[in-house]
């Protein structure tokens, strides 16, 4: 056990909820974050933009809100959590002499004041975040963190007894990722987000006049726009689908009934992933996604059912080489749709499964091509409904200084993305008219 601090008990102004003074001067941004009631919340900056600063004094007011209840603050990796995010918890409670009891074998923390309980946690293993209930919950540099770790936290916030039930972050922006995403381009219902200015702290400045100009100096000019400005980059350079666009590209679709169905797959367990799709005066259009968790062949086929239930104008099935090959089952992934998709009310059916996929390189560059309409292509138009498959054409990204796409920095990326490749390879590669007709080439 240790402590800091004195013994002031401070005020207690209700049920569960203590006052205190603290030296904080917020900046602007900062003053809004803190200000925000939304459940979760946001707080996005370059660097030199207070964003620990806001993490701490946030966590601080949520303990004192919800007085002996429990809170989490978390950091990515334990490294990053011991050293930066730990490190600015205590300065900020010891400059404020605010006591604590810090439990360092389990790695929690209890304010003396109010009885409230702090755990410290890595989210690397977002599994190992399941457990009791919590209050609020804080998380540093989020951007690198899994989504499923922060969604393991949104779960985590039940506490009946707590004032302020509140999650909330703070990051530097890393692109178009699924922080972006949730908290950016198509806000969560529920969520706010704070976007703090370049050059908005005096304080810094104040100390190092020229802080900004040696980074200037000794970083490239899309890092400098992306650390020191604080902007979210449309990097291209790192970007597999630079060829879409979320103006040009997602556009609200409906289905022909008279216009044969386009169904491509990506045999994967989890997530099994598949589009469904149309092409209409040369242009491919995508209706629907499925996406399964940990899902077979054969489930895949119920879902799909489901959504369809009958299509009289016909339906052609697109996969990659795999799908020939021979499962545990015994049976091919191509012999159960075969085998599901025979006598049901689809029309003709025809099977697209090439027995050696195309060159990752030459499918990509039609994708682009075919997404940003140039020589004259029609645009692949997409249906707001396609989360995943928009994520994929945001955040698949090529590793560092390769041609080869990073399958590992997010398990659920690329499939969908690659089963939509498939069919534009199919149908759009050639001199013939998309989905003009159906052979099977097995």
């Amino acid at each position: 056990m240790g402590g800091a601090g004195n013994e002031d008990d401070g005020e207690e102004i209700g049920q569960g909820v203590r006052e205190r003074g603290i030296e904080y001067q917020p900046l602007p941004s900062q003053r809004k974050f803190h200000d925000s009631k939304a459940r979760f919340k946001g707080f996005s900056g370059p660097i030199g933009s207070g964003k620990s600063q806001a993490l701490c004094h946030e966590a601080l007011k949520l303990a004192y809100m919800n007085a002996g209840r429990t809170g989490l603050i978390g950091a990515p990796t334990y490294p990053m959590l011991r050293d930066a995010t730990q490190a600015a918890w205590i300065e900020t409670l010891q400059s404020n002499a605010i006591p604590f009891e810090w439990n360092r074998a389990e790695n929690y923390m209890v304010l003396r004041e109010t009885r409230s309980r702090i755990l410290f946690r890595a989210v690397e293993e977002f599994e190992r975040l399941r457990g009791s209930n919590l209050a609020w919950f804080g998380l540093d540099e989020l951007t690198y963190t899994s989504e499923e770790a922060w969604l393991r936290l949104e779960g985590r916030l039940r506490d009946p007894k707590a004032s302020r039930l509140c999650g909330f972050a703070v990051w530097t922006p890393k692109g178009y990722d699924w922080v972006h995403e949730r908290f950016i381009a198509k806000q969560v219902a529920g969520y706010e987000t704070t976007v703090a200015q370049p050059f908005e702290n005096r304080f810094l400045l104040e100390q190092i006049p020229d802080y900004y100009e040696r980074l200037k100096a000794s970083y490239d000019e899309r890092f400098y726009q992306q650390e020191v400005l604080g902007q979210y980059l449309d990097l291209h350079a790192g970007r597999v689908y630079y060829g879409f666009d979320r103006v040009r590209n997602v556009v609200e679709t409906e289905i022909d009934p008279n216009v044969r169905l386009l169904w491509a797959l990506d045999f994967n367990w989890d997530p099994m992933s598949s589009v469904v799709a149309q092409v209409r005066d040369g242009k491919v259009i995508v209706l629907d996604e499925i996406v399964l968790s940990r899902a077979s062949t054969y489930q895949a086929c119920e879902e799909f059912e489901r959504r369809f239930p009958g299509h009289e104008s016909g339906l052609t099935v697109y996969a990659d080489a795999s799908g020939g090959r021979m499962q545990t089952t015994g049976k091919s992934d191509m012999a159960i749709l075969e085998s599901f998709l025979h006598g049901n009310q689809y029309g003709t059916v025809d099977f697209k499964v090439p027995k050696a996929n195309p060159a990752v390189r030459e499918r990509v560059m039609l994708m682009n091509v075919k997404m940003s309409g140039e020589n004259g292509a029609s645009p692949v138009l997409i249906d707001p409904r396609c989360r995943e498959l928009v994520k994929d054409f945001e955040q698949v990204t090529y590793k560092e200084n390769s041609q080869v796409i990073d399958k590992e920095r997010d398990p659920r990326r690329t499939h969908l993305s690659d089963a939509l490749g498939y069919l534009v390879w199919q149908e759009c590669r050639g001199g013939m008219m998309p989905g003009e007709r159906g052979q099977r080439i097995v």
